[in-house]
């Protein structure tokens, strides 16, 4: 969470995406966080493999699944999405943050997956 932090304020709200997913993939890396960026999760339904189903923005240490957004407000689809992407990871716990907030406090959502 003080990566995201140390970025939000480095950068502010009004970025892409990317630029934010870069950066703090860099900062979790810096502090000697396994990161997986853009990480490609198979979906397979009935006799349909898709090798690239989903791709998780930041996958930390195999145990932490981050989805960035930089929106005017989250809502259920991305908690669905999230969600989505903690099940095929077989993860329990996700952080989804909304870099485009005044306060990036404002901006976290923490994710569990209840299995």
């Amino acid at each position: 969470m003080n990566s995201a932090i140390k970025v939000h304020r480095n950068l502010g709200p009004g970025l892409l995406e990317s630029a934010y997913q870069k950066c703090l993939s860099y900062e979790l890396t810096k502090n000697g966080l396994n990161v997986e960026v853009e990480k490609a999760l198979p979906l397979t339904y009935e006799d349909v493999h898709l090798e690239a189903g989903y791709r998780i923005d930041i996958f930390v240490n195999k145990k932490l699944v981050i989805e960035i957004k930089a929106l005017e407000a989250l809502n259920d689809v991305h908690l669905a999405q999230i969600l989505t992407y903690l099940k095929l990871s077989d993860c329990k716990l996700g952080l989804l943050i909304n870099f485009n907030v005044a306060l990036l406090k404002h901006g976290f959502k923490r994710v569990v997956n209840n299995l």
